[in-house]
């Protein structure tokens, strides 16, 4: 009983050192930068790893468009949030850029969050920007979209890597 104890502490302690030794051994830094250009990096080595690639329809900028509007309504739009029954509803503004990109960003990401949830899901644009509303079956599902946020509820749903692929190989994801 001792003796595999002993094993397995020493094993477990040895695991962190090796993973360090591993990674210091690697030659230089593995972070590549700011996120958005980290989300382009791991995009172009997906494209660049596949040799069926059609360069003639990649379009990287499409994918950069999309992460700057993601970094504007993620940093400076404003909320309104206000509910009734079990609905929410998210007034979402801003101005100039901002607006144009809380348009495209929830518009975009209204029916994918239906799809996600069991929600009942419309976004339509505003003056400055959009609004989209929420209505769920229960309470719990009431609260947690409230205790979300817009900005939670945003991140639902792992179709932002795949679309992001998309983007970038040239097709619209939204359509």
């Amino acid at each position: 009983m001792i003796r595999s104890t002993l094993c397995a502490i020493v094993a477990l302690s040895a695991f962190p050192a090796a993973a360090q030794h591993a990674h210091n051994s690697s030659g230089g830094p593995v972070e590549t930068g700011q996120s958005a250009f980290a989300a382009i990096a791991e995009i172009v080595q997906i494209l660049s790893d596949d040799p069926d690639t059609d360069w003639s329809k990649v379009n990287i900028q499409a994918l950069r468009d999309h992460l700057v509007d993601m970094e504007l309504v993620t940093t400076e739009a404003n909320v309104r949030t206000q509910s009734e029954g079990r609905i929410v509803e998210f007034n979402v503004t801003g101005e100039g850029d901002v607006a144009d990109a809380i348009g495209r960003i929830v518009l975009a990401h209204s029916p994918m969050l239906e799809m996600a949830s069991e929600w009942t899901v419309t976004a339509e644009p505003s003056t400055n920007g959009a609004t989209m509303r929420i209505e769920v079956d229960t309470d719990p599902e009431f609260a947690r979209v409230l205790g979300l946020g817009f900005f939670g509820i945003m991140t639902i749903g792992a179709h932002h890597q795949a679309h992001h692929l998309q983007m970038a190989m040239g097709t619209d994801p939204h359509h």
